[in-house]
């Protein structure tokens, strides 16, 4: 079964639309983030840092925006352990201002089904801009 916005749907279709869902991401996320994954490169925290190397200000890790699609598509699963390929291209920063909430939005549409793999596509906006290309997905499911 594939888990659709909290209802399951037996057989997924190609075409289908699953429901976005928004991830906020401010400061303190970006903190936690490179507390738990050891990246401390300042351009993720320090404002004047990532100004004075061209950014318009810091930009959240890539691998975070990798990891909330990753979440996305485990809980289109119902559990990350039936997620069998997760790829993307990074294209544009998530530039997080100080005490600002920034929201990505997460949507998917099946683009194959074979056997009890599910193929999607995924994509991920900030703001109303792309931040990911190419980004795409396949799962098990259970009939």
């Amino acid at each position: 079964m594939v888990n659709v916005g909290g209802a399951s749907m037996s057989t997924p279709v190609i075409g289908h639309q699953y429901p976005a869902k928004r991830y906020s991401l401010n400061r303190a996320s970006l903190v936690t983030y490179a507390n738990a994954s050891g990246d401390q490169n300042p351009i993720h925290q320090n404002e004047d840092f990532a100004k004075s190397v061209g950014l318009p200000n810091v930009i959240a890790h890539g691998m975070y925006t990798m990891g909330l699609a990753a979440t996305y598509v485990g809980e289109l699963a119902g559990n990350s352990g039936q997620i069998r390929e997760l790829a993307a291209k990074f294209v544009k920063p998530v530039v997080v201002p100080a005490d600002v909430d920034v929201e990505l939005e997460i949507s998917a549409a099946v683009t194959s089904v074979l056997d009890s793999v599910v193929s999607i596509e995924i994509t991920v906006m900030c703001e109303g801009v792309k931040v990911l290309a190419g980004a795409k997905a396949s799962f098990t499911f259970e009939n």
